[in-house]
């Protein structure tokens, strides 16, 4: 495989909102956006926008534990919805796990990622009880698959039935990984958490400390959530607002077919080869090569705009290929 042109760069690395006491939620998980916000989870880049440059669109929200109705409005990415999120119900923005859309569920199909409908309704998972688990590594795979919420906060995604982390009764889909043998990770990527499991040794036993999400009676769910064959649509309607961590919002049109294939197809990549999911992260990746007219071409604009990821070639030019099928309708 050539990808010898490879050059590695870096990448550069008080709206009000009040609770509506008397608003009733009709049914949750009933409501369907018919365009799209697209939230950046970078938290690198430029300041935010000026206020007079962001779009004024309010978001209705909820503790996904139950809570009276907030609203917000005013942010250009992950970190400032979890603080007007906050503000909404006076508690601090670390006590945000993550938010799914539409259901107060952990429905992991319906994470909130770099998009938001622009009728979804937003429900905040806070932190609930404190764990600190033993397991024993008897197997190279764990099987686990790592995300996190785009503020420093890596999570578990999927477990794998009959894995070795499956065996372990306690550690649930949702839970938050605070440290691995005694090293907070709190800040550390997805990918970085995932390669640390990874590298752990076989046969020795390690230690998890995990905050799993606060549970109201009626939420208490099967433990693994999502299966794995589930698949969540990238955004519905005629046009996509996308906020970026480098510039002012822009319109653009919803995801195409070919985009939607593609970015599922790399999704499914990163989990076989980083153990990780991150529509977010595939939807660039897509967005970077659907237009390069070799593996080459692709894996330097990839490195220049990805570059802290160092992702080997074996994978570049698989994704390469996945963006290819998607385009000539091989899925």
């Amino acid at each position: 495989m050539p990808l010898g042109l490879r050059s590695k760069k870096k990448s550069k690395s008080r709206e009000s909102s009040h609770l509506m006491e008397n608003e009733e939620l009709g049914e949750r998980g009933g409501f369907a956006g018919s365009s799209v916000v697209k939230a950046s989870t970078n938290g690198a880049g430029l300041p935010p926008p000026p206020a007079n440059l962001r779009p004024k669109l309010v978001f209705h929200t909820q503790l996904a534990h139950g809570s009276p109705t907030g609203r917000i409005e005013g942010f250009t990415n992950v970190k400032e919805l979890y603080a007007k999120i906050a503000e909404a119900f006076h508690i601090s923005a670390e006590e945000i796990l993550f938010c799914t859309l539409n259901t107060h569920k952990i429905d992991m199909d319906k994470l909130l990622g770099g998009q938001i409908g622009l009728e979804d309704f937003i429900f905040a998972h806070i932190k609930g009880t404190k764990k600190e688990v033993e397991v024993l590594k008897s197997e190279d795979a764990l099987g686990l698959t790592i995300t996190d919420n785009g503020a420093g906060y890596a999570f578990i995604k999927r477990i794998k039935e009959e894995s070795v982390v499956d065996k372990v009764k306690v550690i649930c889909v949702g839970d938050h990984i605070e440290s691995i043998n005694g090293k907070n990770i709190v800040g550390t990527r997805h990918y970085e958490v995932a390669k640390m499991l990874k590298e752990l040794d076989k046969g020795v036993t390690f230690t998890l400390k995990l905050v799993e999400p606060f549970k109201a009676f009626e939420m208490l769910e099967p433990r693994k959530g999502a299966k794995s064959g589930g698949e969540a649509k990238i955004g519905t309607g005629r046009g996509t607002l996308r906020l970026r961590s480098k510039g002012p919002a822009t319109v653009e049109e919803v995801p195409t077919e070919f985009e939607e294939k593609a970015i599922k197809k790399v999704d499914d990549l990163l989990e076989s080869y980083m153990g990780i999911r991150d529509t977010e992260l595939a939807a660039t990746m897509v967005e970077v090569g659907k237009d390069k007219k070799n593996p080459d071409e692709f894996a330097m604009a990839l490195d220049e705009t990805l570059g802290d990821f160092a992702f080997p070639d074996e994978f570049v030019f698989d994704v390469w290929g996945a963006i290819g099928d998607a385009k000539d309708g091989r899925f």
